[in-house]
């Protein structure tokens, strides 16, 4: 595996539960300084803040950041931004940027906002509230999962979630990050079958010192009572800028649990002691037992062959794939560093020859990394019984005397990242060949979410995990971290975030929630990165830097894709050809999974001139800081401006609509618009969607059919 957000353990799939997690706004212009006018002091104050205070946060040890940016008289924009404790910089800085973006579409123009994720808390106001230890704004959050039903069992699981929350409140206020995780494990018997474990965490700033997080943490366990507990909710949070509670019926934080409560039938618990406190009595103990029971183990394990398989029948329908180490050996010279052709995080692949002349690919798998062992096991599981051309093949498998060796067919070209961000090699793909690319990854994603027997989610696509053969065809590579999906499954949740950093899509970055719509979401950054020639770099950005999703979306709606189409093309493309698939990797990069096509709709769109595309929304990750409204203005303005030529033909470079622009990025534009907008006439055909852009009293439409 190339570089990426990888993490250190095997991936925990949980149950996913019946509705996306918590997200919600407080706005409030009557307090403070009301509403700020677009243009402002303020307004310029709040995007300085919204560009340093994600980076500030996601970088810090505790991801918790504050600001205070004056641009005037009375002009102070306050904010404070905290992550929850368990999550890596990555996710706290998506969660944190979305925050922001999110505020100026949900509270526009209000100068005091509260954001609240399962993943972070934002505030910003015109007032200091900083310098209070205590929540000024804090409120209920409450997620769609199902009431506890029977009274009785309502009231037992009220009074167990504040006895599991004061002990991991008292926990949190005595740690270094004053932050900690809780579980309750319920027996079934005494919860009348209404509910089983409780998780929970509770998180104050860390610039608190612990009688201060104590007392904002009372203070929330306060007003549970009265504002959480009579909805018999299985799931909420309680929340304000200086500290908060969460709790729910799965296990949403990652980590190990600090806190643990044990619930017998008669509803005695155990004494609230952390686990952390617990574990200095008997680490000797465990820790002697370990070496012993790890020394039999290696002396006594089975052979490697074994171990990859769960059972003997697991093993005998891989048996005719088996090769010797010694074959693999002599066809690589031994693992000889000059046949080596790259190395990833679990392991190095070598080129080698087969002794019927079959060129291969040998991944060996490092000895040191048990994450590796298990992707492998995932990886033969799943290749070796998918058969499509555009899925990389597997040759052969071998595990003898420790080594475990994975052998793909040879491709020639290697990767595709390395020829599409090389300035040289780049030239190599004219755009015929990097139009079959596409086309080829797309039938390859939609064998595995429509065709193959279940439906496999890859979870890792990108360029580095394309490989081309000789002919220049995609081979979709690296299935160690793909899914299987049940026939009655549609979305799964980990609390284990692995993927690489620019290819993931929000609701899996910030919540772990997973679906074919993830790889739809890096379908699309990689036609954007064919197309352009251009890295996504957008982890690596701040706010107003040009990452790709920003570049594109602002070319956009601007109407000048010719501008950052790949160099190393020339001139040499159908515009047309360039735009469709501009508006395809736009739409397949949109925020909410529900807006993104199938791969089955997505190869449609690029096989057919015919097929009606519609015009995406901005892309997830963009203007994460203002509001949109800018941006519509500037496209409505153009779009409305007296026409410069009259439209004569439908090629992209004759017809002109309005300011001059070519009449497809034109009307992709307005509808663009339009939909930013939620105008009630989005759904109306694009005679009328031009005339009510374009209307100026003297606008005419000669012949309809030149606009449908």
């Amino acid at each position: 595996m190339n570089g990426g957000l990888l993490a250190a353990v095997l991936i925990l799939v949980l149950h996913p539960p019946p509705a996306d997690a918590a997200t919600s706004a407080t706005c409030d212009s009557s307090g403070g300084g009301g509403r700020y006018t677009p243009g402002s002091a303020y307004e310029a104050s709040l995007r300085r803040v919204a560009d340093a205070l994600p980076t500030n946060a996601s970088t810090s040890a505790n991801l918790y950041a504050t600001a205070a940016v004056s641009a005037g008289t009375n002009q102070t924009v306050y904010a404070a931004g905290l992550c929850r404790g368990d999550l890596v910089p990555y996710t706290c800085l998506v969660c944190l940027q979305s925050s922001f973006s999110d505020a100026q579409l949900q509270c526009p123009l209000d100068t005091d906002v509260s954001m609240n994720y399962d993943a972070c808390h934002m505030r910003f106001a015109g007032v200091d509230f900083l310098a209070s230890t205590n929540n000024s704004v804090q409120l209920p959050y409450f997620t769609n999962f199902p009431a506890v039903a029977a009274a009785s069992a309502a009231g037992r699981f009220n009074g167990l979630v504040a006895e599991l929350l004061a002990a991991t409140a008292g926990y949190a206020a005595g740690s270094g990050r004053r932050f900690a995780t809780g579980e309750m494990d319920v027996d079934s018997d005494y919860s009348q079958g209404q509910f089983s474990n409780i998780f929970a965490t509770a998180q104050c700033t860390p610039d608190l010192t612990p009688a201060q997080c104590r007392a904002c943490l009372a203070g929330a366990m306060a007003e549970m009572p009265r504002q959480v507990f009579p909805s018999n909710s299985t799931g909420a949070s309680f929340v304000g800028e200086r500290c908060g509670l969460q709790f729910a019926p799965y296990a949403f934080y990652n980590g190990d649990t600090m806190v643990k409560l044990p619930i017998r039938l008669q509803g005695k618990k155990s004494a609230t002691t952390p686990v952390l406190a617990i574990v200095p009595a008997v680490l000797g103990g465990l820790f002697a037992l370990t070496l012993i029971a790890l020394w039999v183990w290696r002396k006594k394990r089975s052979p490697r062959k074994m171990s990859l398989f769960v059972n003997v029948e697991d093993m005998e329908s891989f048996e005719s794939i088996f090769i010797g180490l010694s074959t693999l050996q002599s066809a690589t010279n031994n693992f000889d560093e000059n046949n080596k052709l790259g190395e990833g995080g679990f392991g190095v692949v070598y080129k080698g020859a087969l002794p019927d002349g079959q060129e291969v690919a040998v991944k060996r798998l490092s000895e040191s990394t048990t994450q590796g062992l298990g992707q492998m096991k995932n990886e033969l599981a799943l290749i070796a019984k998918l058969q499509h051309k555009n899925l990389v093949r597997i040759v052969g498998v071998c595990l003898e005397e420790g080594e475990q060796l994975l052998v793909y067919e040879y491709m020639p070209n290697k990767s595709l990242d390395t020829i599409i961000f090389d300035p040289d090699k780049s030239k190599k793909l004219d755009w015929g060949a990097r139009f079959r690319i596409l086309n080829g990854i797309a039938r390859g994603l939609q064998y595995l979410h429509e065709h193959s027997q279940p439906t496999i989610v890859h979870r890792d696509l990108k360029a580095s995990n394309v490989l081309l053969d000789a002919d220049m065809k995609p081979k979709i590579s690296d299935f160690g971290l793909a899914k299987i999906f049940d026939d009655d499954q549609t979305r799964h949740i980990t609390s284990r975030i692995i993927g690489t950093l620019g290819y993931m899509s929000p609701e899996y970055a910030m919540r772990g929630h997973y679906s074919t719509k993830l790889d739809v979401f890096s379908f699309g950054v990689l036609v954007l990165e064919i197309v352009t020639g251009r890295r996504n770099n957008y982890a690596l950005n701040t706010l107003y830097s040009q990452d790709l999703f920003y570049l594109v979306w602002k070319h956009w709606v601007e109407g000048t894709i010719a501008e950052i189409a790949d160099t190393s093309l020339g001139r040499h493309y159908p515009m047309a050809e360039v735009l469709k698939c501009i508006n395809i990797g736009l739409l397949c990069v949109q925020q909410n999974p529900t807006d993104r096509p199938s791969m089955s709709a997505i190869v449609a769109m690029l096989g057919s001139d015919t097929v009606s595309l519609e015009a995406p929304y901005r892309p997830a990750y963009v203007d994460r800081s203002r509001s949109y409204s800018e941006t519509a203005e500037r496209v409505k303005e153009e779009l409305c401006s007296e026409p410069q030529t009259s439209i004569t033909e439908l090629t992209p470079s004759g017809g002109r609509l309005c300011a001059g622009r070519s009449w497809y990025e034109k009307l992709s534009a307005a509808k663009g618009w339009i939909r930013s907008q939620n105008a009630t006439w989005w759904s109306t055909d694009a005679v009328k969607v031009k005339r009510k852009v374009c209307a100026n009293g003297s606008k005419t439409v000669k012949d309809e059919h030149e606009w449908a």
